[in-house]
């Protein structure tokens, strides 16, 4: 059992943690704080670096600054990463060796002071799509058929990212808390919320359950649950059924269902509740973006200068 093949971390039954290399158990320790796509991404970068320490003769144990940095390099020119991709795989070492560092087994953390590269964001991204824009893709997915509109809604008027949609069974929106009919679902990172839901969502989930009283609550043409790229490719078609011209992906609904609520003059802080940012600065880049090119100052100057412009 190493790092590559790891799936129960830390060792399971069956699994003897004193067989394992000095690296993969210092791996298997650091991965077991993790679950799920966060998980998956920390196992992966991991054994990129394993196998470029293996590549050029170095413990991965004994590595100093200069190895990550080239470690960097080979990421960036030899893999092509994009600067945000190199960035997340440096904070997974930071965060590897720092936790090395805590438990003794190395002297001091090497990836301390790697020079990250710089990862600049375009706030205008996160506007999503427009009112109109939902409105139609609403209209044309509950026009199209109950499961279809039932996914469009929970993304668009819930916000909920494309897994959690997905993966929403029907026992899960059968509860009423303190008169309200709320969807219970277990969110990024393991952290469950109890959501809500008018009068209108509730109808689109129970049209999609079809009289069934549990399973999962989208299905495909064969039975089987909806995943992530079925449910992409959903969405997709009825953007453009729907007239759409850009290209729309599911992510683009929660962009836009948290733009259009901070539009309807719902208080920020309320918003990063509904949205459920951990990090207000989050919610906060969409406050920015939503606004940032009608507000530009190219048109006051533009203005302010008359014909020449």
């Amino acid at each position: 059992m190493t790092v590559h093949d790891a799936t129960l971390l830390p060792a399971g039954p069956g699994t003897d943690p004193v067989r394992l290399s000095p690296f993969d158990l210092a791996a298997a320790g650091f991965l077991a704080r993790y679950s799920g796509q966060s998980f998956e991404a920390y196992r992966l970068d991991l054994r990129l670096f394993h196998d470029w320490c293996a590549s050029v003769g170095l413990d991965p144990l004994a590595a100093q600054r200069p190895h990550l940095e080239l470690f960097a390099r080979y990421l960036e020119f030899e893999r092509g990463n994009a600067p945000s991709t190199v960035h997340r795989r440096l904070s997974c070492l930071r965060m590897f060796f720092r936790t090395l560092h805590v438990d003794g087994i190395i002297d001091r953390n090497p990836a301390e002071y790697v020079k990250m590269p710089k990862v600049y964001f375009d706030e205008t991204r996160m506007v999503g799509l427009e009112r109109s824009e939902i409105s139609a893709l609403i209209a044309t997915a509950r026009a199209s058929t109950p499961t279809d509109g039932a996914l469009v809604t929970m993304l668009a008027l819930l916000g909920l990212r494309v897994s959690e949609a997905c993966a929403v069974d029907i026992e899960d929106f059968q509860y009423t808390e303190r008169g309200h009919r709320v969807l219970r679902i277990m969110g990024k990172g393991g952290k469950p919320a109890s959501i809500p839901l008018p009068v209108p969502i509730a109808r689109a989930m129970d049209r999609a359950a079809e009289g069934r009283t549990s399973g999962p609550l989208l299905l495909r043409r064969d039975g089987s649950r909806m995943t992530r790229r079925s449910a992409d490719r959903v969405v997709k078609r009825l953007a453009r059924k729907a007239g759409i011209t850009r290209n729309v992906h599911c992510h683009l609904l929660r962009h836009g269902y948290v733009t259009s609520a901070l539009d309807a003059g719902i208080p920020l802080r309320d918003v990063q509740i509904m949205a459920r940012h951990a990090d207000p600065r989050m919610t906060s880049r969409y406050d920015r973006a939503r606004n940032n090119l009608d507000r530009h100052g190219n048109y006051v100057l533009a203005a302010y200068l008359g014909g020449a412009a």
